[in-house]
């Protein structure tokens, strides 16, 4: 609506790029304001993950790796990036626009926009898993994970953790939350058979799919949250938590099969 707005009319000669060139920088221009809005965030700041069932069948018809779809992991990098650095590398890398095209669609020059793009793309090469997990490989981490956690088991939990694993957890303020992001498998460990013990009958999981990734919906006490994996080499490496309702759908708060594994 607003890029129609802008329209001029007879002075279009190409629609597409036109279109193109005009919502960029309305996006642009909203990732800046989004950016300052976030560093007021509560605590650590993840993206509102896409939730689905997990019918635990799709693997070999609709994706092929789980890199290939936008991974928690993926968004929280490109979160990272300046809205200028995101735009080149979407457009150039994700969209397949030319860097004349993109210099033009986000008003640099095409040496800058290359720049621009390959800083995004050592970041986000540094952050990808170099050896992700098919579903049903992660599907086996999850469970195993779970069932350890509920049992207490320290040390099968910790065998299934990166040494370097990182934890984040975001409330937004509104729900209790860890305000920092905690590393290291014995930590991390620690933190969820704690959480188990400390609710007891109130921890609930119930698998589901987060960003196309398999993960768990998690209900501790009354509270809902969202729970995301990635791996790497058969281990987890990140755990992110969202526990911020603005960001969990209303109707998977009350969904009426959680049940506890």
């Amino acid at each position: 609506m607003d890029a129609a707005l802008r329209s001029a009319p007879g002075a279009i000669r190409d629609l597409r790029a036109w279109l193109t060139t005009v919502v960029s920088r309305l996006a642009v221009d909203a990732l800046t304001s989004a950016r300052v809005r976030r560093e007021r965030y509560v605590g650590p700041w993840l993206p509102e993950p896409l939730v689905e069932a997990d019918a635990g069948d799709r693997d070999p018809a609709d994706r092929v790796d789980l890199e290939e779809s936008l991974s928690m992991a993926l968004l929280v990098v490109l979160e990272s990036l300046s809205p200028a650095e995101r735009s080149a590398f979407l457009l150039h890398d994700v969209f397949g626009y030319s860097f004349a095209e993109v210099a033009e669609i986000v008003g640099r020059t095409p040496a800058a926009t290359r720049q621009l793009a390959t800083r995004a793309r050592k970041a986000v090469e540094a952050r990808r898993p170099r050896y992700p997990a098919r579903a049903d490989e992660q599907r086996k981490v999850v469970a195993a994970f779970l069932t350890a956690t509920e049992n207490g088991d320290l040390a099968s939990l910790m065998e299934l953790l990166d040494p370097s694993v990182s934890f984040r957890s975001d409330g937004g303020g509104v729900v209790n939350a860890a305000r920092t992001v905690f590393t290291g498998s014995e930590r991390v460990a620690g933190i969820f058979i704690a959480m188990a013990r400390h609710f007891g009958e109130r921890f609930h999981a119930t698998p589901i799919l987060v960003n196309r990734a398999p993960g768990l919906w998690l209900v501790t006490g009354s509270s809902p949250s969202v729970v995301a994996f990635t791996l790497n080499g058969g281990r987890i490496v990140e755990i992110d938590i969202v526990r911020n309702p603005a960001k969990l759908r209303r109707d998977l708060a009350h969904r009426p099969d959680r049940r506890r594994r």
